[in-house]
């Protein structure tokens, strides 16, 4: 099975159009600040300066906050010696340098790849995981992670979040500021109505850009799943063992993973929450459906 190469470039194409529409909207919350000052460019580049600084400090150690909010710890060749031999042959394989080992001590079945390229990844499994797989099915969820370092999913997914994480700094700065600030320096008797206006659109969009942000963010994750399902399938050359992982992951009695939350469950190779039904739970999935990913996996 060959991975359609217009599909990985219209993949792109989207990436490159969504990390757009996250600056477009940090402008936005900067210029609404601004006015409301009555200085549309300090709000601008006040924005991009808190962008700026935030986005560096996120972006250069989120790997190592994000593996230590996981309760990862590194492991050795002689601790888990079938866990390194797959990662090492499967880097071979994809002509990547060999990430990192990690694992999460918990019963839960899961596992994540995190770091800023190739060379700085991690691939953490669940101890859970190690127990109840089999080769084939470890080497289908290791080598769908390492299709994620490949394709450098894990550096567009952190600048993804680091994104996110500017535009709700920025709208719970300006809700505050409108809540507590006053009436602010845009407000004058030539100017005033329109300064309202724009201050009450600036207020929805400042309450809704976190939401839109979250909606995209998930909605990356959830196409880019897909795409590493398939690439991890021209990794092994074996899709019953990725398939047959993912039906174990499926059936877990218990896939809480304990230390996962809001800011790194889209990372995971399944959502690492207890499943919750209905539209609103499937809007705010960072995954798509996993008998869906069964069934494409078993197409191919």
């Amino acid at each position: 099975m060959r991975i359609s190469f217009d599909e990985v470039r219209n993949n792109k194409i989207r990436s490159y159009f969504l990390i757009s529409f996250f600056i477009v909207m940090i402008g936005i919350l900067g210029a609404v600040f601004g006015l409301y000052f009555g200085n549309v460019w300090f709000g601008v580049i006040f924005s991009v300066i808190i962008g700026i600084i935030y986005s560096l400090i996120v972006f250069n150690s989120g790997d190592s906050m994000i593996l230590s909010m996981s309760g990862a710890r590194p492991v050795t060749k002689k601790e888990f010696p079938h866990l390194f031999h797959t990662i090492e042959g499967l880097s071979i394989a994809a002509g990547i340098p060999v990430p990192k080992a990690y694992v999460i001590d918990d019963t839960a079945l899961n596992a994540f790849a995190t770091g800023k390229n190739p060379e700085t990844a991690s691939i953490c499994v669940t101890t859970g995981l190690l127990k109840t797989m089999n080769r084939q099915e470890l080497e289908g969820v290791v080598a769908h992670e390492m299709s994620h370092i490949k394709n450098y999913d894990i550096r567009f997914m952190m600048l993804t979040v680091v994104l996110v994480g500017v535009v709700t700094l920025l709208s719970d700065f300006l809700l505050r500021t409108f809540l507590w600030g006053g009436k602010g320096g845009g407000d004058n008797d030539k100017g005033g109505s329109f300064a309202l206006i724009a201050i009450g659109i600036g207020l929805l969009f400042a309450i809704l850009s976190p939401i839109i942000g979250e909606l995209i963010k998930l909605a990356i994750s959830r196409k880019r799943e897909f795409m590493a399902d398939a690439e991890a399938v021209t990794l092994t050359r074996y899709p019953a063992g990725l398939a047959g992982a993912l039906k174990k992951i499926s059936k877990d009695p218990d896939p809480l993973v304990d230390k996962a939350n809001k800011a790194t469950a889209h990372l995971f190779i399944s959502t690492p929450f207890r499943a919750d039904k209905g539209f609103v739970a499937n809007l705010f999935s960072t995954h798509p459906p996993i008998k869906e990913r069964i069934k494409r996996i078993e197409d191919m």
